[in-house]
């Protein structure tokens, strides 16, 4: 069976040819999107690590009254950390990062005190937890031992704007290329359908022969889908061969351009899975097309 397929592949000459090329395509496409959904999920995951809530005070909370938020805050258990800045550290860490900048220091200067507030960076655990956080801030207002509020913002809205684009971003470019595979996928099926059908049609009478002396139909179908399966097998070995030399030349970019990912190291730490991915997708276009065109034409 493994014999007599691998001889209808090589039967099909510059069809065969054709039936790689497009296949080989479609896996190319594949390999993409896992790679750029890597890419993504990885741009997303630094980008929430950056990101968390902040609760600024107004000027006039005491330290002890701040403090015991931050307390209320650690008892929740979406909270990974809270840390606490004092409007004293924010006004150094302000003059530090405007120190080549006089103009700024001059009219902070004028101003005669510190227009700074002491604030509370929240990090939780889960950038979809940070939406309760602030919840339980709102519903359970920190207030002062005067029974006055002493928040005086919670910079939420932005964060939250920057994460939700971000991860709209990935479902719509995952949406998209699944809608990419699903349309090279036909065009493999159909181009191995027909390599199938020529092998079918140039055989037909020993496969008549084999019919009329009893052979049972998985006899029959068995080297057709072994073409398909060589067929899918061969292009997939080309995609990963040639992923290495593309990786590399990719990888260079991407660790500059995307915060340290490198395509190159991802493909060598995931190969088995890359491998899997690529190898059995080309074994099962293959392989349908074959049973497909076998049904449709043979009838058996």
């Amino acid at each position: 069976m493994m014999i007599a397929g691998g001889k209808n592949f090589a039967r099909g000459g510059a069809v065969s040819a054709a039936t790689v090329l497009i296949m080989t395509v479609t896996l190319a496409i594949i390999a993409s999107l896992i790679f750029l959904s890597a890419l993504l999920t990885y741009t997303l995951n630094t980008v929430s690590d950056k990101v968390d809530v902040s609760v600024y005070f107004v000027t006039s909370a005491s330290e002890s009254d701040i403090l015991a938020v931050k307390d209320q805050l650690s008892k929740l258990p979406q909270v990974a950390s809270v840390t606490y800045t004092s409007a004293d550290a924010a006004l150094a860490a302000f003059r530090e990062r405007h120190a080549t900048d006089q103009l700024t220091l001059q009219a902070l200067e004028q101003l005669g005190g510190n227009p700074l507030d002491a604030s509370l960076e929240v990090r939780a655990k889960d950038p979809s937890q940070y939406e309760s956080i602030v919840s339980f801030l709102e519903a359970s207002p920190a207030l002062s031992s005067g029974g006055t509020s002493i928040v005086d913002r919670i910079n939420y809205a932005q964060n939250k704007e920057v994460i939700d684009r971000l991860a709209l971003a990935i479902q719509a470019t995952r949406e998209i290329g699944f809608a990419v595979i699903v349309l090279f996928a036909i065009a493999s099926i159909l181009i191995a359908f027909a390599t199938v059908r020529l092998a079918i049609y140039t055989a037909k009478d020993e496969i008549a022969v084999m019919r009329l002396v009893g052979a049972s139909n998985i006899y029959i179908q068995g080297p057709f889908i072994v073409t398909g399966v060589i067929t899918g097998v061969i292009s997939a070995l080309v995609v990963l061969i040639l992923l290495w030399p593309a990786t590399w030349y990719a990888g260079m970019k991407t660790a500059g351009w995307f915060g340290g990912f490198n395509l190159a190291s991802y493909y060598t730490d995931h190969f088995v899975f890359v491998f899997l991915i690529i190898m059995l997708s080309g074994i099962a276009l293959g392989a349908v097309a074959s049973v497909l065109a076998i049904r449709k034409y043979l009838q058996v």
